[in-house]
């Protein structure tokens, strides 16, 4: 198809065309017929988001998606171009796209009347139709366009078409055209937008023309801010066709799913193993954070947390190995006491908090309720209590034990030798078989121990103490 490039060849291939919001619901229609997989790296939202998404599309509506950060909203909305055809037709030597068949502008309009069925069209692909713009700072000239003074002083009449500048919104026309953080748009550009949404059509400055676009328009939005008196006229909220709220993800497991999708590195060697029970860890922080009283739930702890977690505790074990100058390595406890520089920022606090906890302690908190929760998992307190008890009395005599990130493997095993009850732990579950993850382990039962207070610990630098409790 790309090969025909006059409207005359595009009448002779038999091209059918079709408004965006027909061609997307045709299209979703024949993806849900062949079984496909709609929204491919969105996870968790299979029974929630998706069919209301689904709903939505076929039914052509404009859509609102309301959620906290980090709760992928625009990456569903950029996903949206799935559905749109690989490349469609349009009308060559205009300011935006418009149909070979009925062009909207003036320009538009004198080409075709010019040249009928000899006037040139180019191809646009799917990726070409979609805009963004991000709502602070958006004016209505950025959105919808404004009077250019160049082409004024090039000769256009101030009253005519010609003298425009088209805004984003325009320029996307037969596409789909988004806007992040639909509350902080300006009142004015508001006020245009219920008129699009409405009327499919854009005036600029009172000139006297109407553009009857074909386009799709998508929003997000703080449902906090979407629902706040005066924020949003009301108007433009009639005219949104679905409001769709967004998540967390509901699992640990679906939440895992997200992370290890999202982990850029930008170097891989030497290789890094992550633990099962690291990889929990770090994720069941960010769901703590979630719940915590002491986090600002109305701000939201974002997806980012957990990914820039993951990396920044890869991050730590690949500079010990460097040190070591081995070829891999394997995450430890200790490296995620290296997490406040992924946390801050990531985390906000609740204000009416006692002011006496500092944001690290915070994080260590988290870290230790995650650690607490994924042990238990791995190793139940009521089950393996007497073993629990035999460690802390090994440790007991030894008056005290101390490990590091830095440590070699080779000092945990003389520990072992003192401490022979945590062999018994990491034999069950296969722990002891590779060095590095024997190391792994030994750190996470210490740290098990400790948040289940059969342990006290203190932290200095980048090493930790361990002491049996009965000491104190």
């Amino acid at each position: 198809m790309k090969e025909i490039r006059t409207i005359s060849q595009l009448k002779e291939s038999g091209y059918k065309e079709r408004s965006i919001k027909v061609e997307m619901a045709q299209n979703l229609s024949n993806k849900i017929k062949n079984k496909e997989n709609l929204f491919p790296y969105i996870h968790g939202y299979e029974d929630t988001v998706i069919p209301q998404l689904i709903h939505a599309v076929l039914a052509g509506h404009n859509i609102v998606l309301l959620g906290e950060k980090g709760q992928a909203k625009s990456r569903i909305m950029r996903s949206l171009i799935h559905f749109l055809d690989d490349h469609i037709p349009v009308l060559e030597g205009t300011e935006i796209p418009e149909s070979p068949f009925s062009p909207i502008t003036a320009k538009g309009k004198k080409i075709i009347s010019e040249l009928g069925d000899k006037a040139e069209i180019k191809w646009i692909s799917k990726e070409e139709r979609y805009g963004e713009r991000l709502a602070p700072g958006a004016k209505i000239g950025d959105i919808i366009g404004d009077i250019d003074p160049s082409k004024i002083i090039g000769g256009e009449p101030l009253s005519s078409e010609g003298a425009i500048f088209f805004g984003l919104l325009p320029r996307m026309n037969r596409g789909i055209f988004a806007v992040n953080e639909m509350p902080d748009l300006d009142y004015l550009v508001q006020v245009s937008l219920f008129n699009i949404l409405e009327e499919a059509d854009i005036q600029i400055r009172g000139i006297p023309i109407r553009f009857p676009l074909d386009v799709v328009v998508c929003f997000t939005a703080n449902p906090e801010d979407y629902s706040r008196s005066g924020k949003i006229i009301s108007q433009l909220k009639d005219r949104i066709g679905s409001e769709i709220r967004t998540h967390y993800p509901k699992s640990r497991k679906i939440g895992l799913d997200v992370t290890r999708q999202e982990i850029s590195l930008p170097i891989h060697f030497p290789e890094i193993k992550v633990p099962h029970f690291i990889e929990e860890i770090i994720e069941e922080i960010t769901i703590q954070a979630r719940s915590s009283h002491l986090v600002n739930q109305k701000s939201g702890v974002s997806a980012r947390l957990s990914i820039s977690n993951y990396e920044v505790a890869i991050s730590s074990a690949r500079r010990r190995a460097l040190k070591n100058e081995e070829e891999s390595g394997v995450v430890r406890l200790t490296d995620l006491g290296n997490l406040f520089a992924s946390c801050s920022g990531k985390i906000e606090l609740d204000p009416y908090r006692d002011e006496a906890i500092s944001e690290y302690q915070v994080i260590l908190k988290l870290l230790d309720s995650a650690t607490k929760l994924v042990f238990d998992e791995y190793y139940s307190p009521k089950k393996y209590n007497s073993i629990f008890n035999d460690i802390a009395a090994q440790i007991y005599k030894l008056g005290k034990i101390e490990i590091s990130d830095q440590m070699p493997v080779s000092s945990y095993k003389d520990l072992m030798k003192d401490i022979p009850a945590i062999w018994d732990l990491m034999h069950e579950k296969g722990y002891d078989k590779e060095d590095h993850l024997f190391v792994s382990a030994f750190e996470f039962i210490l740290e098990g121990l400790t948040v289940n207070q059969k342990l006290s610990r203190r932290r200095l630098g980048e090493i930790s103490s361990f002491k049996t409790v009965d000491l104190y």
